[in-house]
């Protein structure tokens, strides 16, 4: 299996900004996904390099409409105490993620169930993947799912990406994408809506990925304080790594 990092996990937006400290990722296409409009440090900063950093994002966002601020710590380093007791003050989130990879053939086998269809999304049913996305976005505010309309479109024409869409009794159930590396293949966004949830759906989209691109090497970020986390474990995937997580939402 290949050797798996952080660093092979795809970012939607550029670096606009790299110093000795850090590199600045912005996404102006999609200004409210926090994922793309962030700070990621290349080594742990100190208190006061953290609070210059905060800072100089707050006020590049402002500008900009933005009301959050996010930032990545390196991985599998732990922030000190001295920042942890500021950001709890200060009213930071605070979190972490956890990198997961498996080799296909240590997917569990899964038993086939007429009642789920899986399907990789093309012309004729691209509408529909939208219309989920769509209904799954609004959960983050009715502009920010329009805006995600664009970037699934763009997504659909890139040979790197595949969208897959998994039918329950013929409806829209649930979906996740690939993005396609020469050694790995990322599973992201993977959901199933909530009333077909715990009926082998999200299973079966996985294995419809195993099967899809079985030389290469699954990988996936998940929550590291959610359940899905725990699924994945059962599943043989293997924990690779963690990366700290802050960020701040100013709701005025």
């Amino acid at each position: 299996m290949k050797t798996i990092t952080f660093a092979d996990i795809h970012i939607i937006g550029d670096v606009i900004t790299e110093k000795e400290l850090y590199k600045q990722i912005h996404y102006p296409e999609l200004l409210n996904r926090y994922d793309s409009n962030f700070i990621q440090f290349k080594r742990m900063p100190s208190l006061e390099e953290f609070i210059g950093a905060a800072n100089y994002l707050r006020a590049f966002h402002l500008e900009r409409g933005q009301k959050h601020v996010k930032f990545y710590l390196p991985a599998n380093e732990k922030p000190s105490k001295e920042l942890l007791d500021y950001l709890k003050e200060k009213s930071y989130e605070a979190g972490f993620l956890e990198l997961y990879a498996i080799d296909p053939e240590a997917f569990p086998s899964v038993d086939v169930n007429p009642d789920i269809d899986i399907q990789t999304v093309k012309a004729d049913n691209f509408s529909t993947y939208l219309e989920l996305q769509y209904q799954a976005d609004l959960q983050f505010g009715k502009e920010y799912a329009k805006q995600k309309i664009n970037l699934y479109k763009r997504h659909f024409n890139d040979p790197t990406m595949m969208q897959i869409i998994a039918y329950y009794q013929g409806e829209p159930a649930g979906s996740v994408d690939v993005i396609i590396a020469d050694e790995t293949a990322e599973i992201d966004g993977l959901s199933v809506k909530e009333v077909f949830q715990k009926k082998g759906i999200g299973t079966r989209l996985q294995q419809f990925v195993m099967n899809k691109f079985a030389n290469k090497t699954i990988i996936l970020v998940a929550d590291g304080e959610d359940t899905p986390r725990e699924m994945y474990r059962r599943q043989n995937y293997h924990y690779v790594g963690f990366q700290y997580e802050i960020q701040k939402i100013d709701h005025v």
